[in-house]
């Protein structure tokens, strides 16, 4: 049965898809204490990136901010395979966002708010956070986008 915050996502049209498996010697996420923080998740869907290359060459901002939404949605899932109910979520404390980035762009915080503003309308108030946009030269499998998350568990 899912709980408030799955019921939250198929409000917005999303289901929670099934965790991305590592691409190398790493596990997707990990608990401590009253903490989870992920790895670093790319914007896979069905086990495939959809996009890939620049933001700001071969894909637009507007792009990249829906890919940092799927990043997001792979976190979430994430998360509840270590904490086994994502109604457990006491808060996100901490998005990182590493935007694979042409030259010349700057717009890196544009680009994660895909991800701030999903933990944000599926966790209301528990999805304030603090965060940082990192502009890269590449990243895995020349991923556009790729997000992390840390978040605090009641319960734990």
């Amino acid at each position: 049965m899912a709980g408030a915050v799955e019921a939250k996502l198929a409000e917005l049209g999303l289901a929670l898809p099934d965790v991305v498996p590592p691409l190398a010697s790493y596990q997707p996420a990990v608990q401590s204490g009253v903490y989870v923080y992920t790895s670093g998740q790319l914007p896979m869907v069905d086990g495939k990136l959809a996009v890939t290359g620049k933001v700001g060459a071969e894909v637009t901002p507007d792009e990249a901010k829906e890919l940092a939404k799927t990043c997001a949605l792979n976190a979430l899932a994430a998360v509840k395979s270590v904490a086994g109910d994502l109604d457990r979520i006491a808060r996100v404390v901490k998005v990182v966002g590493f935007v694979a980035s042409a030259s010349d762009f700057t717009g890196q915080p544009g680009v994660v708010n895909g991800a701030s503003e999903l933990l944000g309308a599926v966790l209301g108030d528990k999805g304030v956070h603090a965060r940082s946009a990192v502009g890269v030269a590449v990243l895995p499998l020349d991923a556009p986008v790729e997000v992390e998350v840390q978040v605090e568990l009641v319960g734990a």
